[in-house]
């Protein structure tokens, strides 16, 4: 077992003694600790509801008709603009946020020796529970045949336009730029040009580790900075909450859109690789994390009740970084996870840890358009799709969505790209289910790391699920 928390707690005290920004930051995450509200206690609720309300006006929008012009149509188009929105909303405060936070959790555990030995036991663990999934994967795909039972036709698969490539870690991993942001530019099929803006999560952790790391090397004159940074992330949090709060509105949206863009009717040509993977997600959700935290001495149930909040929310809004802040705020609050711990280790998990999208997913996935095309595997190529899964996931951390491991897979392998497009009809009811069990991977490593470390609030964690729900929304 690793250092108690009282040890880690008594050696960064004489620190925050001579650092009145770090006394600040601990003053401003302790008040909003002692706030209550009943708005949370009935979140689960709330978003069960919203999800039924969307499904049913997602079931009505088809019933009216979605071709542009009908009143469906105008139906669908309204439920995905409220449910964009709010997404935008929620990523919005995710740069802010990732910053701010780590930049206070280097303040306050002020012993970068182990912050160091914490940061490499997660990618541990990260590790552990990719090899894990991918295992799981491979054994479902190799069983249920998946690529065997399709009815689709060859002559409609083609090569998705975003590819994966392992070059793409360093460009994932070095800063492009202090603010994290990249563009992007598509041209539409009439030629028409767009220009976006993007952020890569994994880019902005690197550069709050380093400016945390270099306000405390420079004493007192990082100090103003530092006070600084403690009320900017008690403005955002703040700012957060407000957001949080449409949840159940956003969920209407995000989920009613689904169910009229795409149905349930497209399943049918691939209902064996669906239920492949929701077997693999099922697996890894219920079966591998509940044994995981039972064997470090943690009630299952509890971490579900705690993590909740942020699997549902992932499941609606198919978007871990969207999810970022309620996720690093229920591992905190309701998991027991030290707030110095779970400000780097989520974020990181936010765009390294995918058990879903970057494990079982393509690894089911790459035995499938194997069996489509007739290409036979052997045991060399299931030790690449393992090690994609386990090493991947950190080349495609500054894009998004799970063709971009997929094709990463394939191309490894040697195999067709065209097979991804097979499988792209289908991709937004699978990614439903690939982000909840992402979500809660990201969760569920940082307490088993804070719990084996001995740093893990075991009376936060096993804390009753009023209680829960009133620290959850305590920064209120």
């Amino acid at each position: 077992m690793g250092r108690p928390w009282k040890n880690l707690a008594r050696k960064s005290h004489s620190a925050t003694r001579h650092c009145p920004a770090i006394r600040l930051s601990r003053n401003v995450m302790a008040a909003t600790q002692t706030k209550s509200s009943r708005f949370i206690s009935g979140f689960g609720a709330q978003v069960l509801i919203a999800m039924v309300a969307g499904l049913g006006l997602g079931l009505l929008a088809r019933q009216l008709g979605p071709a542009e012009g009908q009143a469906g149509y105008v139906l669908a188009e309204t439920l995905r603009q409220v449910g964009q929105i709010f997404v935008q909303l929620l990523r919005v405060l995710v740069p802010p946020l990732v910053f701010t936070a780590i930049v206070a959790s280097i303040a306050n555990i002020a012993q970068m020796q182990n912050a160091a030995r914490l940061v490499w036991r997660t990618l541990f663990w990260f590790a552990v529970t990719a090899l894990i999934s991918v295992v799981i994967g491979i054994a479902l795909g190799l069983v249920l045949q998946p690529g065997l039972h399709a009815s689709l036709d060859a002559a409609a698969a083609k090569a998705p336009k975003t590819h994966g490539s392992w070059l793409d870690f360093l460009t994932g991993l070095v800063p492009v730029n202090i603010l994290g942001l990249a563009a992007s530019t598509k041209i539409s099929d009439a030629g028409a040009a767009s220009t976006s803006l993007s952020f890569n999560v994994l880019q902005i952790v690197v550069i709050s580790l380093v400016t945390g790391v270099a306000a405390l090397k420079v004493g007192e004159a990082g100090e103003a900075f530092l006070k600084f940074n403690a009320s900017a992330l008690a403005i955002v949090r703040k700012v957060l909450w407000w957001v949080i709060r449409l949840t159940p509105i956003g969920t209407v949206g995000l989920f009613g859109n689904a169910v009229a863009q795409y149905g349930w009717t497209t399943l049918g040509q691939l209902g064996a690789f669906t239920v492949a993977i929701y077997a693999g997600l099922g697996l890894v959700l219920l079966v591998v994390y509940p044994v995981l935290l039972a064997l470090n001495d943690l009630n299952p149930i509890r971490f579900f009740q705690g993590a909740w909040p942020a699997i549902q929310l992932a499941f609606v809004s198919r978007s871990s970084i969207g999810t970022l802040p309620v996720t690093e705020t229920v591992t905190e609050t309701r998991l027991g996870v030290p707030r110095a711990y779970a400000a780097f280790a989520v974020p990181l998990g936010a765009t390294t840890k995918m058990d879903g999208c970057a494990a079982i997913y393509p690894a089911i996935a790459a035995i499938f358009v194997a069996q489509f095309f007739g290409v036979h595997l052997v045991w060399s190529d299931y030790l690449l799709i393992v090690f994609v899964s386990v090493i991947g996931s950190a080349a495609t951390a500054g894009l998004t969505g799970a063709t971009v491991m997929l094709t990463l897979t394939l191309s490894t392998l040697g195999l067709p790209l065209e097979g991804a497009g097979l499988l792209l009809a289908i991709d937004p009811i699978l990614d439903m289910g690939r982000t909840a069990v992402n979500v809660a991977g990201q969760a569920l490593v940082p307490t088993l790391v804070a719990k084996r470390e001995g740093i893990l609030d075991l009376e936060a964690y096993n804390r009753p699920g009023s209680h829960a729900d009133a620290a959850f929304h305590a920064a209120e």
